[in-house]
């Protein structure tokens, strides 16, 4: 991923490295306003969009307080006239006669009993039926209130009415059939409605069924009053998963698809516990709300269209946009021509330094007033071919010199070739008397003056330096009763590496000195020499003896005058050995060398606990010379 967004900046990067100054600055403007302008505009908006959102929802919430609270009215008028039916003791009365009822006793009830029922119920137009179910064959069916309970035997709820022993049922049915069989077929009216039903039980029998029935537009007029607010729509889905919808409305009208998805939304609410969601339909936003219906086992929908304010949000976001991108065109020309004005004296400069490049270092750039950074620049720049010049002066005084040099080491070459033939003509005496310690000690002598002689460059290989120390401490241990024992822990593999001509002869040289003092230390004399691998960052090399050490104290003086900085005056630091003061010259020096040819982190730092040994530590890069019988990974090779 980070590599293709590499990849797709690069031709941008490409294109602006190859622009002038100025449009690479008119470009920085340009973004520098577009990037900020866009991500504010963004954030506004879509705070704006969830500000509405948040609203819409309290909106729609607040519509379904308002329907529900009718609904509990209208549930509470239902239940009122069922509660008056069961209650009317001559109705029951009637329901379960022996024996069939005469003329006379009709009429009576009905002027009387009926009479009351008719009254109430046009008191309460809103009730749709009134109606007594009986399952008794004698009694006589008194239109429009008492029936055969035959008449209701075939519908879906009967059986579940009849067994729920007197607990109220709640049915919605989407059409008002005509019970009594006045037409040859069922009218086509749209009439929705809902049914409560209560089973009427005297001493554990069952005499009938009270249904008390209310169109919907009666019971919930927000859902079936019409077609009302274009932007909303309200909707009931019963315990059976129906949903009852009028059709006439402009939101659902009779797209199936509105249906199926309110569905699907609806389900997602119940499974996730949430009151309302977003969805779409053909590019259309909603927003759906439901809020249950405890009493009658139903749930109250609400659907928002989100249309209309989500395109006047978004035309008015085109409308600031569009205002942003013409004012960064006006900045972009103002930022332009002024531009031009201030880089005008950097334009000069550019001039002087392309004729620099050709040659002409007698360029100079005439003084630029009021030009600030610029002008300063330009100073500068004056000064840099006055220092070049002179730079050149000193580079031929240098070059002069150097041949001087050379010349001079000739004649010291042929004055190192007298003394190694004179060392030659003693080691040849030395052998023929049979002198076999003075002959090796010549041998050990000549070697470590080739090597001090031969200065052909700074670096040599690990191998050369370690024989150079070698010949040094067969030398140094003519000097000793008890010798200095050399012990190597060196792998083969970092003898090709390079290290600084005469760098590790000075580390041990200073253990020879002053580890331990003339009169002290019995027992083995030691030297060991380790080289570890310090990983990417290069190799360690330490020199560690065996003698008398330091305190604390001392080793942070002498750590502290090693990394001295520069070429200023140092403190001066001694090493308080047997009672002499010397100077941390040599290791200072060796320090000095290692950063000045590689740099931080490498250099020297010294360890040691009194009494039992002193350590030097040379961290030096991991640097191939030759490559000869080398398998180290990762090792720069100066071939």
């Amino acid at each position: 991923m980070k590599q293709r967004m590499i990849t797709a900046w690069q031709p941008i990067i490409y294109w602006l490295r190859r622009r002038s100054m100025q449009s690479r600055l008119v470009t920085a403007y340009i973004v520098i306003i577009l990037i900020p302008s866009i991500i504010i505009s963004n954030y506004f908006f879509n705070e704006i969009s969830r500000t509405y959102t948040r609203d819409a929802v309290k909106q729609s919430q607040f519509m379904l307080e308002l329907e529900k609270f009718h609904i509990e009215k209208q549930i509470e008028v239902m239940e009122s006239a069922a509660h008056i039916t069961i209650l009317d003791q001559e109705l029951i009365d009637y329901l379960t006669l022996n024996e069939e009822p005469g003329t006379i006793e009709l009429l009576e009830l009905t002027r009387g009993t009926f009479a009351d029922f008719t009254r109430i119920q046009f008191n309460n137009p809103s009730i749709l039926h009134w109606r007594l179910f009986g399952n008794n064959p004698l009694i006589h069916e008194i239109w429009p209130i008492v029936f055969q309970e035959r008449r209701i035997e075939n519908e879906a709820w009967f059986a579940e009415a009849r067994a729920l022993g007197g607990a109220e049922m709640w049915v919605f049915q989407a059409d008002d059939r005509d019970i009594m069989k006045r037409y040859t077929s069922e009218p086509n009216a749209d009439q929705p409605k809902v049914s409560l039903l209560r089973e009427i039980n005297k001493g554990g029998r069952h005499i009938g069924i009270v249904s008390i029935e209310m169109l919907l537009k009666e019971f919930s007029p927000k859902t079936f009053a019409g077609i009302g607010d274009v932007e909303y729509q309200m909707m009931i889905m019963d315990h059976t998963g129906a949903l009852f919808v009028d059709h006439r409305r402009s939101i659902s009208g009779d797209n199936e698809a509105m249906i199926g998805e309110v569905r699907r939304q609806f389900a997602h609410l119940q499974h996730s516990g949430r009151e309302t969601s977003e969805f779409k339909i053909n590019d259309q936003s909603y927003l759906i709300t439901a809020s249950p219906v405890e009493r009658v086992g139903a749930h109250l929908i609400n659907v928002i269209s989100m249309e209309g304010p989500l395109n006047h949000i978004s035309q008015l976001k085109k409308q600031i946009i569009a205002a942003n991108i013409i004012l960064i065109l006006v900045l972009s020309m103002i930022t332009y021509f002024l531009n031009s004005m201030i880089l005008k004296g950097l334009k000069r400069l550019t001039d002087a330094m392309k004729k620099v490049r050709r040659g002409e270092l007698n360029t100079t750039v005439p003084r630029l007033e009021g030009s600030g950074e610029v002008g300063e620049l330009a100073h500068h720049f004056n000064k840099l071919l006055q220092t070049i010049n002179e730079l050149i002066a000193q580079g031929v005084r240098k070059q002069a010199m150097t041949k001087e040099a050379e010349l001079r080491t000739l004649y010291s070459q042929i004055d190192s070739h007298f003394l190694y033939n004179t060392l030659e003509n003693i080691k040849m005496l030395a052998e023929i008397e049979n002198q076999r310690t003075i002959s090796d000690v010549l041998t050990s002598l000549g070697g470590m003056m080739r090597y001090n002689f031969k200065w052909t460059g700074e670096y040599v290989k690990l191998r050369d330096e370690i024989r150079h120390i070698e010949n040094y401490i067969e030398i140094m241990n003519i000097r000793f009763d008890e010798p200095i024992a050399l012990s190597l822990d060196v792998s083969p593999y970092f003898m090709e590496l390079e290290v600084l001509k005469m760098s590790l002869q000075p580390l041990v040289e200073n253990c020879v000195k002053y580890a331990w003092p003339d009169g002290e230390g019995q027992g083995r004399r030691e030297i060991k020499m380790a080289v570890k691998d310090w990983g990417d960052n290069g190799i360690v090399i330490t020199v560690a003896d065996n003698g008398r050490g330091m305190d604390e104290v001392l080793v942070s003086r002498i750590n502290a005058s090693i990394v001295a900085a520069g070429l200023q005056e140092r403190e001066r630091v001694g090493f308080e050995r047997s009672g002499e003061k010397t100077e941390g010259i040599g290791l200072r020096n060796v320090h000095e060398r290692i950063l000045l040819y590689y740099g931080k982190p490498y250099g020297l730092e010294i360890f040691s606990v009194q009494g039992q040994y002193t350590e030097v530590v040379m961290r030096i890069p991991k640097v191939l010379l030759t490559g000869r019988g080398m398998d180290i990974e990762k090792a720069v090779d100066r071939r």
